[in-house]
């Protein structure tokens, strides 16, 4: 039997930047799926873990999508500092 051990590539604190990266990794091929607490959505906190999220993939798949994570944040940083 195959392990399905999930690991964690990406962790933010609120559902959009978490959602920016699942969707970058899905369409690279990566299956990934996000972890939270649902009471931090409800109620719209971020404070004390309420609002970090997860991103999770197949521990088979953890090097690729922690290669595609660090591109995605660097394309930020850089398209950060273009609009300053």
């Amino acid at each position: 039997m195959r392990d399905h051990k999930l690991v964690t590539v990406y962790h933010s604190q609120g559902m959009l930047a978490a959602q920016v990266v699942k969707a970058k990794l899905e369409s690279a091929g990566v299956p990934a799926l996000l972890k939270y607490e649902a009471v931090g959505q409800i109620l719209g906190l971020t404070v004390d873990g309420l609002g970090l999220v997860e991103v999770l993939v197949p521990a088979q798949w953890a090097d690729e999508a922690r290669a595609l994570v660090d591109e995605q944040e660097s394309t930020l940083v850089v398209d950060g500092e273009d609009e300053v």
